[in-house]
């Protein structure tokens, strides 16, 4: 069926159903087994259903996937793909190799408990034949479920499945059409994709980082991990109950130069931070921040090549990157506080905070007290290195920003040696005398 066709999930599932040549197994763990019934609901099920199980009890999981790993994790997503690709082959191979192409739908989720108190997230795995006999492919996710309630949430999370099992079938020649089709009627509302990992020949000539980076340009994640070693995770995985240094910045110079005084900032940063802890307390983590937006409201969104030269700079110069959806701090300070209550420190020059104030902030009601308010509501500063006079000068100018004023050191401007425009200067103040804001050393070495 040409995939230009949009259907809805009912159709999908029925399409598959009526597909002689796929057969496959499902196994859904803390959602309900939303996504098998829409297979069984539809009519035809017996085309394409060979087992449908939900192993909740943690002994009868551990004795069907094999223990030591969390519950919903990615390892414990690899192992119920193995398992029950392993059961699915071994049983039917013989009978209906030669004309199916198989496939096994799995998932491990955390939907909203009883009493609201959990991070409701999961995995979502896929492994299929795109021949049969063919090799497998797979395709993981990793899914932060919007909804309100348990039942809602179960809802997407069947529709998601739907959209997942039907696009790879018919619908991921491109990156585009494969992002298309998963997100169709239940991703950006409901559910947030912010990991993709592909494998086997049917993705060997996609780019999985520029697909990363598509999921945020796309608005299906609000943030996507980009590591300097190891393989990507989702953000929760380095953020998760970690004391946290960000850096934001478009970081258009990318020259070995330019990268290496960000990357000794940021160190700066995060050991700022550890004194403030103290030496018992766990190393903070770092990051640099971008954003897909543009860099001022009259320009167009970065290409996709672009964002990743910028982060592939940034990458080999030794720092891990976020890449988030829109470019505000206080934006920031929310999805880093999803994951954990600990410390939150910026780190950045003076025109981070400059143009911080002379945002307009027209999508909040309260303007700039109360992006402010969200920015610093929860343990959150901003260490703010300082410029030369003469960088500073010059950055206004290509900003079209007036009225702030200064003395210097030197020829050196500290945040303390600032000076906004009236009547910001007494907001301004306030937020150094509180230590909000913290005036900071440039590093000898940057």
């Amino acid at each position: 069926m040409p995939f230009t066709q949009k259907l809805d999930t009912h159709h999908k599932a029925l399409t598959l159903n009526l597909d002689t040549s796929t057969f496959g197994s499902f196994a859904e763990i803390g959602a309900g087994q939303e996504v098998a019934r829409w297979f069984l609901l539809v009519g035809g099920a017996s085309g394409t259903v060979a087992k449908t199980i939900s192993a909740y009890d943690k002994e009868v999981s551990d004795d069907l996937y094999g223990s030591g790993s969390r519950y919903v994790s990615k390892q414990r997503l690899d192992a119920m793909l193995d398992n029950e690709w392993t059961q699915l082959l071994s049983q039917l191979s013989k009978t209906r190799g030669p004309q199916t192409r198989f496939f096994c739908f799995v998932d491990t989720v955390s939907a909203r408990n009883f009493a609201g108190t959990n991070d409701a997230h999961g995995w979502i795995g896929l492994r299929f034949q795109l021949q049969s006999g063919g090799p497998p492919n797979d395709i993981l996710l990793h899914i932060n479920m919007r909804d309100p309630s348990n039942v809602l949430q179960q809802q997407a999370i069947g529709i998601l499945g739907v959209n997942l099992i039907y696009t790879a079938f018919y619908g991921a020649q491109t990156e585009e059409s494969f992002l298309e089709g998963l997100a169709q009627d239940v991703v950006a509302e409901r559910i947030e994709i912010d990991y993709v990992d592909l494998r086997g020949p049917a993705f060997e000539s996609w780019d999985c980082r520029a697909l990363l980076v598509q999921l945020v340009r796309d608005g299906l994640a609000e943030a996507v991990f980009f590591p300097t070693k190891g393989s990507t995770v989702p953000p929760t995985e380095v953020l998760y109950k970690r004391a946290v240094a960000l850096a934001p910045g478009y970081f258009g110079h990318t020259d070995s130069v330019h990268s290496s005084v960000h990357v000794r900032l940021l160190a700066s940063a995060i050991q700022e931070l550890q004194d403030e802890l103290g030496e018992a307390k766990s190393t903070p983590a770092g990051f640099f921040c971008l954003t897909v937006a543009p860099f001022t409201p009259d320009e167009p969104a970065p290409e996709v090549s672009d964002l990743i030269r910028r982060i592939d700079s940034l990458l080999t110069a030794g720092g891990d990157v976020l890449l988030f959806r829109k470019p505000e701090l206080y934006y920031m300070t929310s999805l880093v506080n999803r994951h954990t209550q600990a410390p939150v420190r910026f780190a950045g020059g003076l025109s981070m905070v400059i143009r911080a104030f002379e945002d307009i902030y027209g999508n909040l009601a309260g303007k700039l007290m109360e992006a402010l308010s969200r920015l610093f509501a929860q343990n959150v500063r901003i260490y703010l290195y300082p410029m030369t006079a003469a960088d500073l000068q010059e950055w206004l100018k290509s900003a079209s920003v007036s009225g702030w004023a200064w003395s210097e050191t030197n020829g050196w401007v500290s945040a303390s040696e600032l000076r906004p425009p009236p009547p910001l200067g007494h907001l301004f103040a306030y937020l150094l005398a509180s230590n909000f804001l913290v005036p900071m050393r440039l590093p000898a070495e940057a």
